[in-house]
């Protein structure tokens, strides 16, 4: 692992793929050193590419990786992006998939990538990551994602995947069990971990939103930090991608 004040982060645009947005930007994230290296895509939550979100990109960096998260909300930001990004996720198409397509081919024509892809997100990026993992990566790495509608036929062929949820999520019982039990039955590879007392966005390491609807997100929403939740999961994905990416 590199340091991460050695790490270099860039901002990008990439190339749009059919269907996805024109002038999409990128946070792209380089680790110190020479190459080669696995990349890895990373996929934002609610707020998009902000303080936290940049600093999970220099994370992934740092540990050896190439890595590149498409801004999603680029064209109009969240306050007109966010519930049309829902909608697609839950549907499993549409301009995040496009987005997320273009970000892959992008990073894998970096100069310095081995061509070995994983995907990681976290909340509507982790549902947006659980689909990418029958799409062409090659290891995934799923943080308090909804699972599919249909499970079963989303992640047929799946790559193997790790996950990370929080026993405290309201909006989430049961999914870590759940796609536990779909993963086994599939033949996929995996690692699903609930952290009991975690709640939802338990990797943040600052709080995130806009202030007034903090103490919301917190008390009743049970979005906040969960300091060892959140390293055992980061150890957890470090090991796994190193696994599955550098093999």
């Amino acid at each position: 692992m590199t340091e991460l004040h050695d790490t270099v982060l860039t901002d990008v645009e990439i190339p749009a793929a059919p269907g996805g947005t024109p002038g999409l930007r990128g946070v792209l994230g380089v680790p110190g050193g020479s190459g080669p290296w696995p990349g890895v895509v990373l996929l934002h939550e609610a707020f998009g590419v902000d303080g936290v979100m940049r600093r999970q990109v220099r994370r992934i960096a740092a540990a050896g990786y190439l890595a590149l998260m498409p801004d999603l909300f680029t064209d109009g930001g969240a306050r007109r992006s966010l519930v049309p990004t829902f909608r697609a996720v839950a549907a499993g198409t549409g301009r995040p998939f496009a987005d997320a397509e273009a970000a892959r081919a992008h990073l894998a024509a970096v100069p310095g990538c081995t061509g070995r892809l994983g995907v990681l997100g976290s909340s509507v990026g982790g549902g947006l990551a659980l689909h990418l993992a029958a799409r062409g990566f090659d290891a995934a790495a799923v943080f308090y994602a909804r699972l599919p509608e249909d499970p079963h036929t989303a992640l047929l062929g799946a790559c193997p995947v790790l996950g990370a949820y929080g026993g405290a999520d309201p909006g989430l019982r049961g999914a870590a069990a759940e796609l536990t039990a779909v993963l086994a039955r599939l033949g996929v590879e995996s690692d699903v971990r609930e952290y009991p007392g975690a709640g939802h966005g338990f990797l943040h390491d600052a709080p995130v939103g806009p202030r007034a609807l903090r103490p919301l997100m917190r008390n009743v929403l049970r979005i906040r930090p969960d300091p060892a939740a959140a390293a055992d999961t980061w150890a957890r994905t470090e090991a796994w991608f190193g696994r599955h990416l550098r093999g």
